[in-house]
């Protein structure tokens, strides 16, 4: 990953209080590294060409793990009291805007590489402004939108259920494209959800279906 102007821009959400969780999720332990490290490194090896990571709540313990990585961006979200929303405004603040089309994941998402490429090479290859992934009818994440989605993007809010609002705006520029493994659908918010999650790293490593 290079950190280049144009192509496809990841945002990572990594500012959240974690209040469901009890600790900070971007630290949780995660294949040898911590979650945070572990997802910047996948999108490093994915067909992503930058990244702004998202920092807010207790973002001084965060920021050793993140500073210094090529191609990455690291912002603060000042007001990440207010919700997803004002991350999502910051992050894709900080993505070019000749961006070529911004993918939206949240740190207690991990992915591998394998799974953000699938995703990335359909929006690429499909005609749709947005791209959800899909396995065994459930829809999961990350969802990548194309960069003349940009402002729009910029105009949502936490009222307006954030990115909801882009999305369900159109329903004929939405594209639901089926992925080979359930991954797309972990998502960590509770101690038991972690484990759960923990459990399932076996499923990282190739791009077989889970």
């Amino acid at each position: 990953m290079t950190l280049l102007s144009g192509g496809v821009w990841g945002v990572l959400l990594a500012a959240g209080m974690s209040t469901r969780m009890g600790r900070a999720k971007a630290l949780l332990p995660w294949m040898e590294s911590t979650l945070v490290e572990y997802q910047l490194e996948q999108l490093r090896m994915s067909r992503v060409e930058g990244v702004a990571v998202v920092l807010g709540h207790d973002a001084e313990s965060v920021m050793g793990r993140v500073v210094g990585r090529m191609g990455v961006r690291v912002v603060v979200n000042r007001e990440y009291e207010r919700g997803r929303a004002s991350s999502v405004l910051t992050g894709v603040g900080a993505a070019p805007a000749n961006a070529k089309a911004i993918l939206i994941l949240n740190v207690d998402q991990p992915r591998p590489w394998w799974l953000i490429d699938e995703v990335v090479d359909a929006h690429l290859k499909g005609s749709s402004n947005i791209t959800i992934p899909v396995h065994g009818g459930r829809r999961g994440h990350p969802t990548v939108l194309d960069g003349s989605l940009r402002e729009e993007m910029l105009e949502i809010t936490e009222e307006g259920l954030g990115l909801k609002e882009v999305v369900r705006r159109d329903r004929d520029r939405v594209g639901n494209v089926e992925v080979s493994s359930s991954l797309i659908c972990l998502d960590m918010n509770t101690p038991e959800e972690y484990r759960e999650g923990l459990g399932r790293v076996g499923e990282f490593g190739g791009g077989g279906c889970a």
